[in-house]
C-alpha cells in the first residue's frame, strides 16, 4: 500500500463497542489501522474527572497487520464507580509519530448522543430493561433492527436507558453473502493489507487468489467439498445427489479465509471502512445475476448509511453476544452427522475454525475476557501465519474450548448459553438432530441457576418455540432430512429437552425465568407455567428475531393459524409432546389480526422487569417505526 493509501485509512475502523461493564471492572473493544499510545478518562455526570493513570498495562492487543489491530481494554478500578449515573468516557488515541492525542471528534464524530459532549454508559446492576434480539443479515430489504434501537435510545434520558444490548446469534451471515458485500470485503483486505492464507485440498490453494482473480462470485457452493444430499426414505426419490457439506441455500457467496470473516465484522459495526469502497461492475455475470446483483447493492447502501447510528448505539450501551450458526454456518453442529462430514475435510474444517477464530477476537473475548487470556498468544500467531501449523492448532484448540457460555453479574442474572459447540449427540442415528446442549453443560447449568431468585436466560433457539413447527421439523428428521428445515429445536432430543424441562421444576430452581431467544426470524412472547404445581416458577418465554431478517410471511400467517386450530386448549394433540406438564399461554401482539400470534417485522425487542425480575411490558420497536405490545391474553387461549 503506498503511502497516501496508508493515510487514508481511518484510525478507527470499528469501535468504541462497550461490553461487560461494572462499578469494578470496564472492557472496551476496539479495532485500529495502527497501534497507537492509548489513554482513557471517565467523567461521571455531577463529579469530577475519575483518575485512571496509565492503563496501558491493561490494554491487551492483537496483531493482524501492520494496518489491523484490535484492542481490549480490560480495567480493574481502585475507585468504584457511581450507579445508575451518566458517565461520560474519551479514549485518547496518539498515533505513531505524532504528539497530539486524538479523541472521537477526529476519528468518530457521530457517536455522541444529542446534548452530550463525549460518548458515556450507565452501569444498571439490577436490571430495568434489556434490548435484544438476533439475525442481521445486511442486504435484506428491511431496514436495520440496531439503527431502529439508536433512534429510540437518542429520544430518551439517560435514566430510562437500557442496561445492556443483548445479541443472541447471527450477528454476520458467513454462509449467507450479498454480492457486493463480497466485493467491498475484498478490497478492503487489500486496504489492510492482510496475510496470505494457503489452503489444503481445495480448487483455490492461496486466499490472494480467491481474494482476487479467482473469488469464485457467486459460485463458492462449488468450492466446497461434496456429500450425498439425501438419506432414509428420501434417499432412492433423490437418488443420492452431490451437494456441498454446508447446507445453506445461499452458500454461493460462503465466507472461506481468516481475512474475510474479520473484515466482514468491520463492515457491519462502523462505517469507516467504507469511505474507501468502490462500486465495482462485474463481468461475466448472467441477466439474472445482474439484476440481483444491482437489487443487493441497493440494499447494502441503505445498509451503510445506518452504520454511524449502529457505531453510536455500540458505542454507548454494555453489549453481551453469543453465537448460533449463521455466524459460522448454516446448520453447524445439527447431527453427529454433519459434523463427520465437515470435519472430517480439511478445507470445511479450515471455513469452520476461521469464523470461530473471528467469532472470538470480536464477540467472544469481550464476554468474559479472563477465559480467553490462555489462547490469547495462539490467536496472535494464527493471525500472523494464517494456513500454518500455528492455525490449525488454534483451530483445533478452539473446537475443544468449552468457555463460550458465560454470566453476568446483574440482578437477575444474565445467564447466556452455548447451544452450539457442546451438542448431545444422538446415540441411536448420527443424521437425528443433537440435543443444543449435553449433559454435562446442563448439570453445570443446573448448579449455576441454584439460588438465584430471578435469572434471564439467554438461548439462541428458543426452548419453547412455536408447536407445529416442531412437529413438521420432526417429521422431516424421521424422513431423515433434518437439514431441509433447521430441525433443531430443545424438543428435537429427548435426553437434552427433558433435563432441560426437569430443571424448572427443580426445587431450588429461581422462580422467575425470563428466557430470550431469537433464530426464528419472528418475534413472540409465552408465559409458562407447571401444571399441578402451585408456587412453581413463572416462565415467560420471549423471542425477538430478526434485527434484519423476517419469516416468508404467506408461509408464516399459514402455520400460525394452523398451530391456533391444532394445539387448541381442548386438542387431545397436547398429550403428545414433551411440554405436556407446562401450560403455554400466548401473548398476543398488539393491533394483530384476530388470533394472531407471531410478529413477522424486523426490529429489536424491548423487555422491562420489576422490582421482582419478571416481565412487566415487552415489545418489539419494528424497523419500520412502529412499536408493538405484547398483551396478555386470558386464562383460556393458552396452548399445550
Amino acid at each position: 500500500m503506498d503511502e497516501e493509501q496508508y493515510k487514508s485509512l481511518p484510525l478507527v475502523l470499528a469501535g468504541p463497542i462497550l461490553r461487560r461493564m461494572t462499578s469494578k471492572r470496564l472492557t472496551f473493544w476496539m479495532a485500529l489501522s495502527q497501534r497507537p499510545k492509548v489513554a482513557l478518562s471517565l467523567l461521571p455526570s455531577g463529579s469530577t474527572e475519575v483518575d485512571l493513570g496509565d492503563i496501558e498495562q491493561h490494554c491487551c492487543w492483537l496483531t493482524g497487520s501492520d494496518n489491523l489491530h484490535y484492542l481490549l481494554v480490560d480495567l480493574p478500578l481502585k475507585q468504584e464507580l457511581p450507579l445508575n449515573t451518566w458517565i461520560g468516557y474519551q479514549f485518547h488515541l496518539t498515533p505513531k509519530g505524532s504528539s497530539q492525542a486524538l479523541d472521537y471528534r477526529q476519528w468518530a464524530p457521530y457517536i455522541c448522543y444529542p446534548n452530550r459532549d463525549s460518548p458515556g454508559f450507565i452501569i444498571k446492576p439490577k436490571v430495568d430493561n434489556i434490548l435484544h434480539g438476533s439475525c442481521r443479515k445486511p442486504h435484506h430489504e428491511s431496514a436495520d433492527g440496531l439503527v431502529r434501537a439508536d433512534n429510540w435510545l437518542a429520544q430518551l434520558p439517560e435514566q430510562e436507558w437500557p442496561s445492556l444490548l443483548l445479541l443472541s446469534g447471527d450477528q454476520i451471515y458467513a454462509d449467507d453473502v450479498a454480492t457486493p458485500m463480497l466485493v467491498a470485503i475484498h478490497q478492503a483486505i487489500a486496504q489492510l493489507e492482510l496475510p496470505e492464507e494457503p489452503f489444503c485440498e481445495s480448487v483455490v490453494a492461496l486466499s490472494s487468489r480467491l481474494h482476487t482473480s479467482e473469488p469464485y462470485y457467486q459460485n463458492r457452493q462449488s468450492l466446497l467439498p461434496q456429500l450425498s444430499s439425501a438419506s432414509g426414505p428420501l434417499k432412492t426419490l433423490f437418488k443420492g445427489v452431490r451437494k456441498p457439506i454446508f447446507t445453506s441455500s445461499s452458500a454461493h457467496n460462503h465466507l472461506v479465509s481468516l481475512a474475510e470473516v474479520l473484515v466482514m465484522y468491520l463492515l457491519v459495526w462502523s462505517p469507516a471502512l467504507w469511505s474507501n469502497i468502490k462500486p465495482v461492475e462485474l463481468a461475466g455475470l448472467s441477466p439474472k445475476q445482474l439484476l440481483e446483483y444491482q437489487q443487493q447493492q441497493q440494499m447494502l447502501d441503505q445498509f451503510r448509511r445506518g452504520l454511524d447510528k449502529v457505531q453510536r448505539l455500540l458505542a454507548n450501551v454494555p453489549t453481551a453476544m453469543i453465537f448460533d450458526d449463521h455466524d459460522v454456518t448454516d446448520d453447524w453442529n445439527l447431527s453427529a452427522a454433519w459434523e463427520q462430514a465437515s470435519y472430517s475435510h480439511p478445507f470445511s474444517k479450515r471455513i469452520i475454525g476461521n469464523a470461530l477464530v473471528a467469532y472470538a477476537i470480536n464477540q467472544g473475548w469481550g464476554n468474559a475476557p479472563e477465559v480467553f487470556k490462555e489462547v490469547l498468544s495462539p490467536l496472535q500467531s494464527a493471525l500472523l501465519t494464517p494456513g500454518s501449523d500455528a492455525h490449525q492448532q488454534l483451530i483445533e484448540r478452539l473446537f475443544r474450548f468449552r468457555h463460550w457460555h458465560f454470566q453476568w453479574d446483574l440482578e437477575p442474572a444474565l445467564v447466556v448459553l452455548d447451544t452450539r459447540t457442546n451438542r448431545w449427540r444422538s446415540e441411536r442415528k448420527l443424521a437425528a438432530p443433537s440435543g443444543l446442549m449435553d449433559w454435562e453443560s446442563l448439570t453445570e447449568l443446573q448448579l449455576t441457576l441454584m439460588g438465584k431468585e430471578s435469572v434471564i436466560m439467554v438461548s439462541p433457539a428458543p426452548v419453547f418455540g412455536v408447536k407445529l413447527i416442531e412437529i413438521i421439523q420432526s417429521l422431516f428428521t424421521k424422513l431423515g432430512q433434518p437439514l431441509v428445515i433447521d430441525a433443531e429445536n430443545w424438543m428435537a432430543h429427548s435426553g437434552s429437552a427433558n433435563t432441560m424441562l426437569n430443571m424448572f421444576s427443580h426445587p431450588k430452581t429461581p422462580q422467575h425465568f425470563t428466557i430470550l431467544s431469537g433464530d426464528v426470524h419472528y418475534s413472540f412472547v409465552f408465559k409458562v407455567t407447571l401444571r399441578g404445581q402451585s408456587g412453581g416458577p413463572d416462565i415467560w418465554q420471549i423471542t425477538s428475531s430478526g434485527i434484519k431478517n423476517t419469516f416468508p410471511k404467506t408461509l408464516l400467517d399459514i402455520l400460525d393459524r394452523l398451530n391456533r386450530w391444532l394445539y387448541a386448549p381442548q386438542s387431545p394433540l397436547n398429550w403428545f409432546n414433551k411440554r405436556r406438564r407446562m401450560k403455554v399461554t400466548p401473548h398476543k401482539p398488539a393491533d394483530a389480526a384476530k388470533g394472531e400470534r407471531l410478529l413477522n417485522a424486523s426490529g429489536i425487542g424491548l423487555v422491562s422487569f420489576d422490582e421482582q425480575g419478571r416481565p412487566s411490558k415487552i415489545t418489539q420497536l419494528c424497523s419500520n417505526g412502529q412499536e408493538v405490545q405484547f398483551q396478555a391474553l386470558d386464562e383460556q387461549s393458552h396452548w399445550d
